[in-house]
């Protein structure tokens, strides 16, 4: 299965140009989340009705000391399994470091390798000059800027609760040295079921530009943890052939008690 991790980051990556950040959003505290959470989210692909697990994704949250501020180190490492290495061989690491005081990015740095495809950028951004400095140049960015890392945390920490169904929740990403003016859209809450077990949950769907992967329109699913952590539970979407599904089953050092847990599956 290609691009373990950039299913998951596909979430985020939305584009929807006009839109401009909520000033609210600039200097969020983080609320959701700390050092030594790990999360594991697991891969299933779809082509015949039968969904088969294709890889799994790891997320880790350090804290460190970086450009002498305290940072977030957030680190993801995605693989696909043995057997998939046969036709397509994934293995990409995603890591960035995010001011604790701003949960804005510091640096980000990409490192894949897709079936032999290699890609390497290494992101340093100045939030106060608004330029990124990466492994291709330097690029102008805009106020508050996330990179696709540090948008999922920074995600994790958005009050639903001021919103109303059908609301559109703006943010800017810098993404493959470009700018992307996003939204996803909130829908709700409800009760979700998933591989790890049944959860009341946030739902919402961004809106995907029509690529390689993914169809366009509204056509991705997700839901968080309807509890203070917003831990990503599922993403559904169809693709170019079949559908994917991704769905946590695993967490360690959450901030709070996963309150949102109605039941384990088979229990």
């Amino acid at each position: 299965m290609r691009g373990i991790l950039k299913v998951i980051f596909l979430l985020l990556s939305v584009a929807a140009f006009g839109q401009q950040p909520d000033g609210d959003f600039c200097g969020i505290k983080n609320t959701a989340f700390h050092a030594g959470e790990i999360v594991t989210m697991k891969v299933f692909y779809n082509t015949l009705g039968v969904y088969v697990g294709a890889g799994e994704a790891t997320f880790t949250t350090y804290l460190e000391r970086f450009n002498g501020k305290t940072a977030y180190h957030c680190v993801g490492e995605g693989k696909n399994y043995a057997f998939f290495d046969n036709f397509f061989k994934v293995r990409d690491r995603y890591e960035t470091y995010i001011d604790t005081a701003t949960m804005l990015p510091i640096k980000f740095i990409r490192n894949v390798d897709e079936g032999g495809h290699k890609i390497y950028n290494n992101v340093t951004f100045n939030q106060g000059t608004g330029t990124a400095v990466s492994t291709n140049g330097v690029f102008k960015t805009s106020k508050c800027i996330q990179d696709v890392v540090s948008s999922i945390y920074y995600a994790r920490n958005i009050n639903f609760n001021k919103y109303k169904p059908g609301d559109k929740i703006p943010f800017d990403m810098f993404l493959d040295d470009e700018v992307y003016h996003l939204y996803i859209r909130y829908m709700g809450k409800e009760t979700v079921k998933t591989q790890y077990g049944k959860f009341r949950a946030i739902k919402f769907k961004p809106l995907l530009i029509k690529g390689t992967m993914f169809e366009g329109g509204e056509k991705m699913t997700a839901w968080v943890s309807d509890d203070p952590n917003h831990l990503l539970l599922r993403v559904e979407s169809p693709v170019s052939v079949g559908s994917i599904k991704v769905d946590m089953y695993g967490y360690k050092n959450l901030r709070y008690p996963l309150s949102s847990l109605l039941s384990v599956r088979g229990l």
